[in-house]
């Protein structure tokens, strides 16, 4: 068998050459298993590893004027930095292009380095000018550049973009402030970079632009904001925390956080509950892939890579704040080395700087490259006679390692760090802890400073001390294993303990011989090696290789991160902050959807082909098309697959396909449905149906054979298959639009003692007005739906940023509006023509799904997919359901969609939280007696939901709807409507003696228990369909519950009319 290794897109590669062909007995050998396991088996053929640049900033804009004009500046063109008071940047220019070019070859630190070490690189290899171009080549072609040199995800978190002292704005988001921040930005990044996430928290902002190729790749984004301020939940204080899924296997988390402020322990103490509340209370949704949704959302610590950055707050402990001010501002000024006759170099001024590595690590265990000058005289480009060792320069003319000289500024910042509260925090593991890693700190503090100065350091009364309270932190999926194997280490030593001292000495001193039992021979160290030495690999030289950090993702094997720069800029003066900025180089595995589909395609081949050979065969012809050879395992398309296009809510799509035996024996078939776990279980896809049946003249009359049931073929006979899609299930439609995704699966159909054939299913989902929220649906524009997607292709849910277009759903309004017309046309048919009659004696007709009289006929699903697409396409229903089509039966058919509608959407009309006001206001609304207790009723709950406009309209809408229907279909005098009024809601079957028919009375008692019993069955199937709540366990309650929601809905079907 030849190699079914797929084509591959001539600039993609494998990260290791070609891969292997594929085993052509490896599939055989695996049929039991599902064909999804088989696909993943597969995984190193569809997916490529891929190489992005993330730039992050962070920036406390202090409410300052002005600042918004800075953005670009520093964050998208790099001004501002100033090597003067960056080690790390000195042999830099001062544009931050170089650093953004030269990442991946003058990085100052490879962040996966053992314990924190860096590598410095060979000063050699640095380019005299750097310029953006100098980096364009990664040197590897097996990995992809997303977006090459240039940065793939700008992420930027501001705090403060609005005043928190004054009460209101510390509780409340000002939309205005973000759009001033979105504008500034947008207009000074590159050309067709796309917003992927935008969420305000009050004075805390997060965006995240994304380029054109990266964006493509990015989905099942979720921003959740968490309030630690006032109380412990205000928005004054928290983060707003971003979640991306990057390339359909990578998981990316950014949180932008401002925690609490302040130099005391107090505060301390509630910055690291601040962090914690963030850490353990967000929650993202859950992810859908491939139309199947995630059971649970995750949280932070289940991402592949988490960066943790903003205005941290975390102070200098233990110094008093007037000498790190001192230390620091002579370092500024220059004047801190008074043994330094020469003059410092001022800004601008052109020198050589040199990095080279320091031995010495520092607190946090990274080690930082050192800065020391030399003459121009040191030129690269001197003759090969100018490089003899006499014009060496003496060892005595470089300045000492700044490390190791006290007077540098490095030795004063080496000096501060030890105090810093955020790294005795880690250490004390009181907050980030676990695994949270942060870059090498080589420049100033960033607050406090004098706004419109460089380097002056607070001169108000206060006169705070200056700190780093502006932090970038990230970590992988590798460090929060090796931190939670670490503690689990831990814990597990102190049990070990714990148990020994509960054993006592005397027992414990018994264990002692092990000591001198060991027998080298018997260990199983080593690969068991029983006799001889044991060979140790230890290499002394290990511990000095470069390397990077590679973390094992939920979905691609090994994904790598680097830091290629941390710093501040120091020249932006328009805040009391100084903005920050890290940028990281991340590898990853990224799934390729034409090589998956491939892959999918010939494992579907592969397993047909491996189980068909000397048993029972059979052919397959799709609509018609050209046999399929059994040998070749194929539907007639040559594709494997069936394509069903575009496919709406409830409207059911099908193809069907000719089987025929082509064997010498008979044939045993059967659909099987697909296991989908590993444990064996089952599933039947929602949208997708199959069934035999004879001829296509059968199926059109009635329903073949079911999915469960199997067909035998003689040689040479043949039978139907029609294979249906139609998305029904309320549930899956609420996730489909909310995140509209391709439908795929497989139809696997089983020969006893053959092979089986695989039949891939696609179909693409068309957004629907079913199953949106009442706050999605008065957004949508004139012209439905449909309208709204061909605007925005990619509409998932419904932005609550867009403007509100009607008070009131307009799917709604033609509903009710297409019910009360064909009820007044069915009450004139019944007039008018004799065979024609309404059928009064059904209680809750026509909303009663149990008493329609024409939903078994073959065309009523089809006519209630018009009105469904009529709704979506903003067209009059009435104009959709031709006038040929019976009144009864349109009236039916409208008022099973109105109720589907109205089921449908995720919070109904009255929501869980009007609800619960309703129910707490109201606990005896079951009970309701009087009409003056009935009056009551009502105007309280119109009082709730008043606080919902749009509900309210709608409700009114429904129930003002529901009222006119009843009175027309079951009318009574004015007599018996007093009679009705004098009720109870919902009492039936207790006829009162002074309303029975006389001789002389006008009140017929049947008349009116027929209208009390359809109000009482119409308000409990309305009550359901548009009420939300959490239903009780106990079946008592659970009664009690619904015998409210009945009696808010029965309250207002009474009226004085007829």
């Amino acid at each position: 068998m030849m190699s079914t290794h797929p084509e591959h897109d001539p600039s993609i590669h494998t990260a290791d050459g070609p891969a292997d062909p594929v085993d052509p007995a490896e599939p055989a050998s695996a049929t039991h298993y599902s064909l999804s396991r088989a696909v993943n088996a597969r995984k190193s053929e569809y997916t490529r590893p891929h190489r992005i640049r993330i730039k992050i900033g962070t920036w406390n804009v202090a409410d300052c004027p002005g600042t918004d004009k800075d953005l670009a500046s520093w964050f998208i063109e790099g001004d501002g930095l100033e090597p003067k008071f960056n080690t790390d940047l000195a042999k830099l220019s001062l544009s931050e292009d170089s650093i953004e070019a030269d990442g991946k070859s003058t990085a100052h630190q490879t962040s996966g380095a053992p314990e924190g070490e860096q590598t410095p690189p060979d000063v050699a290899d640095a380019p005299d000018e750097p310029t953006e171009e100098s980096g364009s080549d990664t040197g590897d072609p097996a990995i992809r550049d997303v977006g090459g040199d240039k940065i793939g995800l700008y992420v930027l978190g501001l705090q403060e973009i609005v005043d928190l002292n004054i009460v209101q704005r510390s509780l409340y988001s000002d939309p205005g402030a973000v759009a001033k921040w979105q504008e500034a930005l947008e207009s000074a990044l590159p050309r067709d970079y796309i917003l992927v996430a935008c969420q305000q928290l009050v004075g805390l902002l997060l965006l995240i632009y994304a380029s054109p190729e990266v964006a493509a790749t990015i989905s099942n984004e979720s921003t959740v904001s968490i309030g630690t301020g006032i109380l412990g939940y205000m928005g004054n204080k928290g983060a707003v925390v971003s979640r991306l899924l990057l390339g359909g296997t990578t998981r990316l988390v950014f949180s932008n956080s401002h925690l609490a402020s302040g130099h005391d322990q107090a505060s301390l103490v509630r910055r690291c509950w601040d962090y914690n509340k963030i850490i353990t209370q967000t929650t993202f949704t859950p992810i859908s892939q491939s139309g199947v949704m995630e059971e649970e959302g995750d949280k932070i610590g289940d991402e592949d890579f988490s960066f943790f950055f903003g205005d941290l707050n975390f102070r200098l402990d233990g110094l008093p704040g007037s000498d790190i001010r001192h230390l620091l501002t002579l370092h500024a000024r220059g004047e801190y080395d008074v043994n330094n006759t020469q003059s410092s170099p001022q800004l601008g001024e052109e020198s050589v700087f040199v990095l080279h590595e320091n031995d010495n690590e520092t607190t946090d265990g990274t080690s930082t490259p050192g800065m020391v000058s030399r003459e121009a005289s040191f030129d690269r480009n001197e003759s090969e006679s100018d490089e003899s060792s006499e014009d060496l320069p003496d060892p005595d003319d470089f300045v000492p390692d700044p490390h190791d000289d006290p007077a540098s500024l490095q030795a004063t910042l080496d000096s501060l760090l030890p105090h810093d509260q955020l790294r005795l925090a880690m250490k004390n593991k009181k907050a980030f802890h676990e695994g949270w890693r942060e870059g090498p700190i080589t420049f100033l503090p960033t607050y406090k400073y004098d706004v419109g100065t460089v380097g002056l350091f607070d001169s108000s009364e206060k006169k705070r001390a200056p700190s780093w309270c502006d932090r970038i932190l990230y970590r992988t999926r590798r460090d929060i294993e090796k931190y939670t194997k670490n503690h689990q280490d831990q814990v597990d030593a102190k049990n070990r303990d714990d148990d020994m001292r509960k054993r006592g000495i005397e027992e414990a001193a018994e264990d002692e011989s092990v000591l001198f039992d060991y027998d080298p021979t018997t260990d199983s160290s080593k690969d068991n090696q029983a006799t001889g030495d044991t060979v140790y690999d230890y290499d002394e030289y290990d511990d000095e290789e470069e390397t990077v950090d590679q973390a094992t993702t939920q979905d691609s094997p090994i994904d790598e991160i680097s830091l290629d720069l941390y710093t501040s800029h120091q020249r932006i003066m328009s805040s009391d902050h100084k903005p920050l900025v890290a940028i990281f180089t991340m590898k990853y595995d990224a799934i390729v959807p034409e090589l998956k589909a491939k892959v999918h395609a010939e494992v579907a081949r592969e397993l047909d082909r491996a189980e068909n050979e000397g048993r029972p065969s059979i052919t397959i012809v799709v609509d018609g098309g050209d046999p399929t050879n059994t040998d070749r395992g194929a539907t007639a398309d040559g594709s494997g697959s069936i394509d069903f296009g575009h496919v709406g809510f409830m409207r059911r799509e099908s193809r069907s396909l000719t089987i025929a035996n082509t064997g010498r024996v008979r044939a045993d078939l059967d659909f099987l449905e697909k296991p989908s776990h590993e444990d064996g279980d089952s599933r039947k896809p929602e949208w997708l149906g199959v069934k035999f049946i004879h001829s296509l003249n059968e199926y059109n009359e009635k329903d073949g054979d079911t999915f469960n049931r199997g067909i035998s073929l003689e040689p040479g006979e043949t039978v139907n298959a029609v294979i249906e899609v139609e998305i029904c299930d309320l549930k899956q439609l609420q996730g489909l639009n909310e995140t509209p995704t391709q439908l795929e699966d497989v139809l696997v159909l089983r020969v006893a003692d053959g092979r089986d054939h695989f039949i891939s299913i696609r179909a693409a989902w068309r957004p629907s007005c079913f199953g949106r929220s009442l706050e999605e649906l008065i957004r949508i524009p004139k012209g439905g739906i449909s309208a709204l997607i061909k605007e925005r292709p990619n509409t998932g849910s419904i932005p609550y940023s867009l403007d509100v277009q009607s008070s009131s759903p307009p799917e709604l309004f033609k509903l009710i509006e297409a019910i009360e017309s064909l009820t007044e046309r069915v009450i004139a048919d019944e007039n008018m023509i004799e065979d024609i009659q309404i059928p009064r004696e059904k209680v809750g007709w026509p909303f009663d799904r149990e008493m329609r009289q024409t939903s078994e006929d073959g065309d009523y699903a089809t006519l209630r997919g018009v009105i469904i697409e009529a709704l979506e396409n903003d067209q009059p229903i009435l104009e959709a359901l031709t006038a040929d089509v019976p009144a009864l039966k349109r009236l039916e058919i409208a008022s099973e969609s109105l109720l589907l509608f109205l089921k449908s959407m995720p919070d109904g009309i009255i929501s869980a939280p009007l609800w619960a006001r309703i129910e707490q206001t109201l606990p005896d609304i079951a009970s309701t007696k009087t009409q003056a207790e009935v009056e009551d009723v009502k105007t309280s709950v119109l009082d709730i939901l008043s606080t919902a406009p749009y509900y309210n309209i709608s409700f009114v809408f429904l129930t003002a709807m529901l009222a006119r229907v009843g009175g027309e279909l079951l009318p009574l005098n004015k007599d018996e409507r007093e009679a009705v009024n004098t009720r109870k809601p919902g009492s039936l079957g207790k006829r009162s003696l002074s309303f029975r028919r006389n001789a002389g009375s006008t009140v017929d008692e049947g008349a009116i228990q027929r209208r009390l019993a359809w109000e009482r069955r119409v308000a409990e199937i309305f009550s359901s369909a548009i009420c939300r709540t959490v239903a009780p366990a106990n079946a008592k309650e659970k009664k009690t519950v619904e015998d409210k929601m009945r009696s808010v809905v029965e309250v207002f079907m009474r009226r004085d009319g007829p």
